[in-house]
């Protein structure tokens, strides 16, 4: 029996970032471009949402439709509760069952697949059958931010992100010999890693003594996350005043901090062929409404990542 040859199959693995994620569309917009064209796709959180858009053939209007965003639109879809996390979520998978895609996703133009979380058990859920719409809408419910999603079979599912950020596994499971893999949380911690903040001390003069002692003005510049103090080389260590963070900032910061471990662990045991990282240490995890910035760097990433891409496909 003679063994043929044939074309490999090239899978591609969207990663978790929420609204890095927009970064997505300017990836796959360069692949396109470029004549890349991935047999089957893959991903976990907002990389679901994005894969589902471009399985159904919709991302040049989807495309479209999130360049438009103001934050003005992003709050219009927070629909607010009180139980599960701050948000249901429902009136944005309505609104994308109204003007995107909502199929089973066994009829899906492109072989499609999300990554989800059971919350009882911790164990990661490959969500292949069923409505596509329902299957995004579990793989982006981030922890206290979007309320799980019950399923029929008992299970209660949460982000995609939280076991499996870049989900190399399960586009291989899906049949895939290449895996172009797309991190979106490579260099997140650089977005805290400012430089010492250094404040100017005047000079002491013995001679004048002001008349009452004004309060201290924090700096406009010096974010939460900046370090506490700064150096003068004629002068003491002066502590900068800090902004205490809300809520949304440390449970959003941790879970970024999270993700980003994960996803080196993960991809160190099972690393995708191509990684494509763009550089969004600059857009906060709510940025939503910066989308043309992330869908840039999501082409410049892309195009970066296609010599190595050309050794794998020859």
């Amino acid at each position: 029996m003679t063994l043929s040859r044939r074309a490999p199959r090239l899978g591609l693995a969207l990663g978790s970032g929420s609204a890095r994620g927009w970064a997505h569309i300017g990836v796959l917009q360069a692949l396109t471009q470029e004549g890349v064209r991935p047999d089957l796709v893959c991903g976990s959180s907002i990389g679901a949402l994005v894969g589902a858009a471009y399985a159904a053939g919709e991302l040049d209007r989807f495309a479209d439709w999130v360049q438009g965003l103001g934050m003005r639109d992003v709050f219009g879809f927070m629909d607010f509760n009180l139980t599960g996390g701050m948000l249901k979520g429902e009136k944005l998978i309505a609104f994308w069952r109204r003007n995107f895609a909502d199929f089973n996703i066994e009829s899906s133009p492109m072989p499609f697949g999300a990554v989800a979380t059971d919350l009882h058990s911790g164990a990661e859920v490959w969500l292949r059958q069923g409505s596509i719409a329902d299957a995004v809408r579990a793989s982006i419910a981030l922890p206290g931010l979007f309320t799980p999603v019950a399923r029929e079979d008992g299970r209660l599912l949460v982000d995609g992100g939280i076991v499996n950020p870049v989900p190399t596994s399960l586009a291989r499971a899906m049949g895939a010999d290449i895996v172009i893999g797309v991190d979106l949380n490579s260099d997140i911690l650089h977005r805290h890693m400012q430089p010492l903040a250094v404040v100017q001390m005047p000079a002491p003069d013995a001679e004048a003594v002001p008349e009452s002692e004004p309060e201290p003005v924090p700096p406009k510049s010096v974010g939460w996350m900046q370090r506490f103090t700064s150096w003068r080389a004629d002068g003491p260590a002066v502590a900068v005043p800090q902004r205490v963070p809300s809520v949304l900032d440390v449970v959003m910061t941790s879970l970024a901090i999270m993700q980003m471990r994960i996803t080196r662990s993960r991809m160190a045991g099972d690393p995708p062929e191509v990684v494509v990282a763009p550089a969004l240490a600059s857009l906060g995890l709510l940025d939503f409404h910066r989308a043309s910035e992330a869908i840039e760097e999501g082409r410049r990433a892309a195009r970066a990542s296609l010599p190595q891409l050309q050794r794998f496909m020859g």
